[in-house]
């Protein structure tokens, strides 16, 4: 009883979520005594949560990431589902409260004032904001990024792309496999457009300049005219020295710091 009236509501909440542009996220929870269903959008998160112990069900909202929901949920609803007494009556009167709430205005509005915010940022996208981008074609980047950012600050975009970035991509254009190549054009395309100054300049002076000219013309064919024409302009760059960023002072490591607060 309890799992089909668990399913019943979440059908109702995913149905209800689909026009604002969330899709379920297929997750199992690793607690036997919650049963959880999860919907995603590229800005925000809803999830409908079950607790056996307390016999609550939850409707829950939270922001997302580039890694996921930020976890910071918050509670829009409760309401009490006992599977031993309560019926399909009750479990559908907690999906029609459900879908009120997630289809309500101010719901509507937060979903797109959500949207309107990201794509604000994205158009001021800074170096850090870019190589995420790269996460999902070079997943190893992850900790580099984080430990970059663990010991300077503010991100070294420049030294960081050199160092990181471009072997790999390199590597990616010389292998010329069309998937990927595609996928790379998209995210230089895109971050060229939507990148501050110093985003674009590492795209072109950096990452393209740093391309072999023999393998240059594999992902030529998957860049936009604009990006093109920025990257012809950059190629007059190549073989001259380029005044490097100003040294950041290294940040403590996390030991360091501790271990200052602890003298």
């Amino acid at each position: 009883m309890l799992n089909e009236a668990f399913k019943a509501i979440c059908d109702k909440v995913e149905e209800a979520l689909k026009p604002q542009g969330f899709a379920k996220v297929k997750i199992q929870s690793t607690d036997e005594n919650e049963l959880v269903s999860l919907y995603t959008s590229e800005n925000m998160a809803y999830s409908v949560i079950y607790y056996k112990d307390k016999m609550h069900t939850l409707l829950r909202e939270c922001a997302m990431t580039d890694d996921g929901p930020d976890n910071n949920w918050k509670t829009l609803a409760t309401w009490m589902f006992d599977p031993d007494h309560d019926t399909m009556k009750e479990a559908n009167s907690i999906a029609n409260d459900f879908c009120d709430a997630i289809s309500a205005p101010s719901a509507v509005k937060k979903v797109k004032q959500a949207k309107k915010s990201k794509k604000s940022d994205d158009g001021n996208a800074d170096p850090l904001f870019l190589m995420k981008r790269f996460l999902t074609l070079f997943p190893d980047l992850k900790d580099e990024i984080r430990d970059e950012q663990d010991c300077y600050y503010p991100f070294r975009g420049v030294t960081f792309a050199r160092a990181s970035v471009v072997p790999r991509v390199n590597k990616l254009v010389h292998d010329g496999k069309a998937g990927e190549l595609k996928k790379l054009g998209g995210i230089l395309n895109a971050q060229y457009v939507n990148g501050d100054m110093d985003t674009r300049s590492i795209i072109t002076i950096v990452i393209l300049n740093s391309i072999p000219e023999a393998d240059e013309a594999k992902l030529e064919e998957y860049l936009d005219d604009n990006l093109k024409k920025a990257f012809t302009y950059s190629k007059k760059f190549r073989g001259k020295t380029v005044k490097p960023e100003k040294e950041k002072k290294k940040k403590k490591t996390i030991a360091q710091r501790l271990e200052g607060m602890q003298q």
